[in-house]
């Protein structure tokens, strides 16, 4: 699915949102009716956002690769914050609009509200459970909390969209009249659902059964750095492509209920796939003791970062520290004719630069160039500072550029990108967080 119609679609949705109100709205009069119908249309927008961010985390092969992971990221963040936004000010705007036609104060109004109207407790629950999703969603709580516990208490959405659901059928004016319009609403939210149970539940255990992925080995390749080999059968069926991650579930005791994204660090061959993990947190830590033979449980493949992107003969990588994982699986994979293909890795020192050995061969067979660039962020070796990068590969503006790496790195890159004027279109990245 392309970003722009995927757009075309959402709009048309809310579109359709729009009209629903204005079908079932008689003329307005006075202020609180005002007031009131203001807050059934961003109420009835929030609950069409809540499907819209449903969709988008439900892991669809579709979405996921026509969107990529960094736009898909970007989008589920907005409508989140479009979610709460807009969920926030239904709640006040029919607490204004009922008091005021109602001749009671705010703090009374509210009141009745809460006692008196079918499932309007549990939509206040349901609100309060988006709002503190919301809090620790946002960058500074992010940082400050383990990627374990900001992934499980993300469940907690689930109930808060039944707690509103629920809320939307008892109280919603558009929809207790509307038969036709309460099938259509349950439809999407039953799609909605299907969809996430679906790709995010079943189609991963019903790929372990077909797969049977196992650990064959782990290899260190640099300090606090390893590769883990995983063989199975029917691989092939995956279609896995260089640049692609999956979701690894490593079920072994302590890791069977954490899921973590982990790129291909080299093209699938037969029955065997390889990861490259950095140690970052406890789970990565621990799997380089994990135990051979241990089950695993992939969903995926997802992200868009692959050869498909590719516009201009000539293709720069652009890695960063373990960021080189995916570009190393594109740096052999990637069709190309000798000189059409250059390798730009950055890392701290030469002891941290993972696959070297298997990167000069590869330049060698295809006769790519690499660049390797050792030193601190804005150290004179750091091609991201300045014009360097584009004195470093002259016909910069003629390249697709595939860039992964820390998120300061990334940030870096685009800048010098934008700099020596490479169109967006040709720059291809990959969200490096979790």
């Amino acid at each position: 699915m392309r970003p722009s119609t995927a757009l075309l679609s959402i709009t048309a949705g809310g579109l359709g949102v729009l009209a629903l109100w204005w079908h079932d709205t008689p003329p307005i009069r006075g202020a609180g009716e005002w007031l009131t119908n203001a807050g059934r249309i961003t109420g009835l927008l929030a609950g069409y956002v809540v499907v819209i961010a449903l969709l988008l985390m439900a892991r669809i092969p579709a979405i996921e690769h026509g969107l990529g992971t960094v736009r898909l990221t970007r989008w589920h963040s907005m409508a989140g914050r479009y979610l709460v936004s807009l969920a926030v000010a239904h709640t006040l705007l029919i607490i204004w609009g009922y008091a005021l036609s109602a001749h009671q104060n705010l703090v009374g109004q509210t009141g009745i509200l809460l006692l008196s109207y079918p499932d309007v407790l549990m939509a206040t629950v349901a609100l309060g459970l988006f709002v503190g999703i919301a809090v620790i969603s946002a960058r500074a709580a992010r940082r400050r909390l383990r990627y374990e516990t900001w992934y499980h208490l993300h469940f907690y959405t689930y109930l808060a969209i039944a707690l509103s659901f629920a809320h939307q059928f008892a109280t919603g004016a558009d929809f207790m009249g509307n038969p036709p319009a309460r099938l259509l609403w349950s439809a999407l939210y039953i799609g909605a659902a299907a969809a996430v149970v679906w790709y995010r539940f079943a189609t991963p255990i019903r790929q372990m059964f077909r797969h049977r992925l196992r650990v064959a080995r782990v290899v260190d390749e640099a300090p606090g750095i390893f590769s883990v080999y995983l063989v199975g059968r029917h691989l092939h069926e995956l279609a896995a492509e260089p640049g692609q991650f999956f979701r690894w579930r490593f079920l072994s005791r302590g890791q069977w209920w954490q899921s973590h994204p982990y790129s291909l660090s080299a093209p699938p061959r037969g029955s065997l796939l390889r990861i490259t993990v950095k140690s970052l947190g406890d789970h990565s830590t621990s799997l380089r003791h994990i135990r051979l033979g241990t089950p695993v449980l992939a969903s995926g493949p997802f992200g868009a970062l692959t050869p498909a992107l590719r516009r201009a003969r000539k293709v720069l990588l652009l890695a960063g520290g373990i960021g080189i994982t995916p570009l190393r699986a594109l740096f052999e994979a990637m069709p190309a004719h000798p000189g059409e293909i250059t390798l730009v890795y950055r890392a701290s020192s030469p002891r941290e630069a993972v696959f070297k050995a298997e990167l000069d061969q590869i330049a060698r067979r295809r006769g790519a160039v690499i660049h390797y660039l050792f030193g601190p962020a804005g150290s004179p070796a750091d091609p991201l500072v300045g014009t360097r990068l584009a004195r470093l590969i002259p016909d910069l503006r003629s390249h697709d550029v595939y860039l992964c790496g820390p998120p300061g790195m990334v940030s870096a890159a685009l800048a010098a990108l934008r700099r020596a004027r490479v169109p967006r279109s040709r720059i291809h990245t990959e969200a490096f967080e979790f």
